[in-house]
């Protein structure tokens, strides 16, 4: 009875949500594309002839907002599903902190990239901690690997949750940056803990 009643409440929030709404008029995959639009209105960090790493990427409307509004852009994205084309883009099936794939991506780029970029979360258990945790444990990785891939004066933004790894993962992100911001987008939901970490220059 309570899932069903959680899946009522799911559906019309969905109908009521005004992002989903604007997401298919403007052809996009889906509404997570304005907490980027959001996020590079306020920090700058997209710009036309870069070079772009999509973690987690599917359905893939990070990559398809750069594609569509910046020129001579070249993406690389890796999820564990698969994603409908988008210009300028190279898609991987895989997992990101698998070495194998690590070489696909900084092979095909064969020099350092200007943005690594991750909307990761973890499937939800229903536990907010545990799924703050390992949505942490996520960011983590990708800073990590965002560190090996990055130019000089690149830029680093991923999900985040509010939660036990928070404090850990800002003061990791200090030590590999020196700009490090927390940024809760007008488009993320108001009952949601999602944040998300930006990081630009390396140390």
């Amino acid at each position: 009875m309570k899932k069903n009643k959680f899946s009522k409440n799911w559906i019309i929030k969905q109908k009521r949500d005004i992002y989903i709404k604007k997401s298919k008029l403007e052809g996009y995959r889906s509404r997570a594309v304005y907490k980027l639009k959001e996020i590079n209105e306020k920090y700058k960090i997209i710009k036309n002839n870069i070079f772009v790493v999509d973690l987690g990427a599917a359905p893939g409307s990070w990559s398809q907002y750069i594609s569509r509004n910046f020129n001579n852009t070249k993406i690389i994205s890796i999820d564990l599903k698969e994603i409908e084309p988008i210009k300028n883009l190279e898609h991987i099936k895989g997992d990101f902190t698998e070495e194998k794939q690590k070489i696909k991506i900084q092979n095909y780029f064969r020099k350092k990239v200007n943005l690594v970029m991750s909307d990761m979360a973890v499937n939800t258990t229903g536990n907010k901690s545990i799924d703050s945790l390992v949505t942490g444990e996520l960011c983590i990785d990708a800073m990590n690997f965002a560190h090996q891939l990055l130019d000089h004066n690149g830029s680093f933004v991923s999900k985040l949750f509010m939660g036990s790894s928070f404090n850990e993962i800002v003061a990791l992100a200090k030590k590999s940056f020196k700009q490090v911001y927390i940024y809760k987008p007008p488009s993320s939901r108001k009952d949601s803990k999602e944040n998300f970490i930006i990081c630009r220059n390396l140390r």
